[in-house]
């Protein structure tokens, strides 16, 4: 065989197994926050011997859970894996080392690590002790895994999803204010395996009394996302779902300056109470966003109003647009849209997405995109 037939056959088999790879870790998302999604493939004279990916935060990385999946001799193997190894001390040890004493000898690597605790000091280690290493193989479907550990760790903040559902003429209610359901169960299904997928979901204060949602995930062995309501004066009242369900599921509540006794109520029930004031008297978007990096938390849905969508955007905090919308129309000049405040000046002001993907939701669409810069 000639040498360019060979080396496209290399490709073509190193293709293959990364391929796996990045399918493997798909199977961890929405349980390894704020922790990428990693898969790890193991092949020796083209014959797998192990796969693995990090299932769960805490547990094993997919490196050292694809060699404890390894029954012969992994010396010599080739390891596929989708994000550099990691090279420092955390829930879990090094990788690199186990890589090394596994006698791994080529390493082909997707995705470049961020974190400044590798940043390419687990590529240079490996090297380092003889290990022929690829990096930026399938750079773009690994990269596709982890926008949101990327853009936590490198800002601190939580990767935010704008997400609404509208009608074709752009409305989010009829002028009645009614708003269930623009969508249909397809759509509705998706959000709530986003709800899974990502670690909170924002809602603002009028929302919560319009609809008195829930905001959990509906999914069988779903994850329910951490609830956070923007509620500047603490108007959510003790009756409303979010309360009565605090002590099952996590619920946040970010006020400005809060009433000591509506605070105290909140708090007896189970809710936690943040103070985030901004110096016109309303939460902070900047702060509630620092903050919740802080808890780890590094992915929120937004799925508030339209002054808490327009305030989200004007102050720089979106990084995705997600527009369910419903083939039909529901008219009237005072039927609410998606974003309100006070809008863009002029038509090249305007918030403009990149990366543009159409899901057919059984006769509904899924529009999504990501926030260009500048």
């Amino acid at each position: 065989m000639a040498e360019t037939e060979q080396n496209a056959l290399r490709e073509a088999q190193d293709r293959s197994y990364m391929r796996l790879a990045v399918k493997l870790a798909e199977h961890g998302r929405g349980r390894t926050n704020p922790n990428p999604v990693v898969g790890a493939v193991i092949v020796k004279d083209d014959r797998i011997l192990g796969v693995g990916y990090h299932a769960r935060y805490g547990d094993l990385h997919a490196e050292r859970a694809a060699l404890g999946n390894c029954t012969d001799p992994t010396e010599g193997a080739t390891l596929y894996v989708t994000l550099e190894p990691c090279c420092h001390h955390g829930n879990q040890p090094p990788c690199t080392d186990a890589i090394l004493q596994a006698g791994i000898r080529r390493v082909v690597i997707g995705s470049d690590d961020p974190n400044p605790l590798v940043a390419g000091q687990g590529v240079r280690i490996l090297r380092d002790n003889g290990v022929r290493v690829e990096t930026g193989f399938m750079r773009e479907e690994c990269d596709a895994l982890n926008p949101v550990f990327f853009h936590y760790i490198r800002t601190g903040r939580p990767y935010v999803i704008l997400k609404y559902a509208m009608t074709l003429d752009g409305k989010i209610a009829t002028r009645t204010g009614a708003s269930r359901w623009i969508t249909g169960e397809a759509a509705r299904k998706r959000v709530h395996e986003d709800r899974n997928r990502y670690a909170a979901v924002l809602v603002g204060a009028g929302t919560v009394a319009a609809d008195d949602p829930l905001l959990t995930c509906r999914l069988e062995n779903g994850r329910n996302p951490v609830r956070i309501v923007c509620d500047s004066a603490l108007r959510t009242v003790p009756e409303s779902q979010l309360v009565r369900t605090a002590r099952e599921t996590r619920t946040i509540f970010a006020a400005a300056r809060p009433d000591p006794e509506r605070r105290a109520a909140l708090e007896s029930l189970g809710c936690e109470v943040w103070e985030l004031a901004d110096d016109g008297g309303r939460v902070d978007l900047c702060a509630l966003m620092d903050r919740i990096g802080a808890e780890k938390l590094d992915s929120v849905i937004a799925e508030g109003g339209a002054s808490l969508n327009w305030s989200l955007l004007r102050a720089g905090l979106v990084q995705r647009v997600q527009a369910y919308i419903a083939p039909k129309l529901f008219g009237g000049a005072a039927a609410k849209s998606p974003v309100a405040g006070e809008g863009v000046e002029t038509p090249d002001g305007a918030f403009s997405l990149r990366d543009v993907t159409l899901t057919p939701l059984d006769g509904d669409f899924l529009l999504e995109g990501v926030i260009a810069e500048g």
